[in-house]
């Protein structure tokens, strides 16, 4: 009874959210599409006729939004391991990104293609035990760079969600070894109780 009353009171929240509100009134899928448009606004990550790849991009806001800021010259590559709709401008994979295979095929849509930028929203299932969260989470983060390394061409960026708590700063000096500017970014459209956070490395050197 309990879980049913905390869950009315999350979907009663989440109804009256603004950003919920403006998502709906502008035609996206998320509200996560503004945290996305506040860090690009500032950064200026999403050039016209780039390449971008969208980690953990269901339902597509953020591939929605990059979509619409990089025009028709540019291309936008998706993937999470839950469906998602088509979306004008965007190649979607479906797919856990910690299997090999998954990782093959998306490497094989791109092709020759060298990315501009990396995206990656992606988070765990979360099971509330901080002690099994934070390994997983920072496991993703990891998996990002790494494809990052993969793909981006020199010069590119990588934005990526982590969580406040242990590994944070391993994977700051990481990213430090790899690119030559990294920032912290926690967009107005973060619910202010949230531990989320964005790590933007830009600069990748080869």
């Amino acid at each position: 009874m309990a879980k049913s009353k905390s869950s009315h009171r999350w979907i009663q929240a989440h109804e009256k959210d603004s950003y919920v509100q403006q998502a709906r009134d502008e035609g996206f899928r998320s509200r996560a599409v503004y945290k996305l448009q506040e860090i690009d606004q500032r950064d200026h990550l999403l050039k016209p006729g780039i390449t971008v790849v969208d980690l953990g991009a269901a339902p597509g806001g953020w591939s929605q939004y990059a979509a619409k800021q990089l025009g028709p010259q540019g291309n936008v590559f998706a993937l999470d391991i839950l469906a998602m709709d088509p979306l004008p401008g965007v190649e979607f994979l479906q797919g856990d990104f910690q299997q090999e295979t998954v990782l093959t095929e998306l490497l094989d849509m791109l092709g020759e293609r060298k990315v501009g930028l990396v995206i990656s929203d992606m988070a765990p299932n979360m099971s509330g035990i901080r002690a099994v969260d934070q390994p997983r989470s920072m496991g993703l983060s990891e998996l990002a760079l790494d494809f990052a390394r993969r793909v981006l061409a020199p010069g590119g960026a990588l934005l990526v969600k982590v969580f406040q708590g242990e590994g944070i700063e391993a994977l700051t000096r990481e990213l430090r070894d790899n690119f030559q500017r990294v920032q912290v970014r926690k967009p107005k459209a973060s619910r202010s109780q949230s531990r989320e956070l964005y790590l933007l490395a830009r600069g990748y050197d080869v």
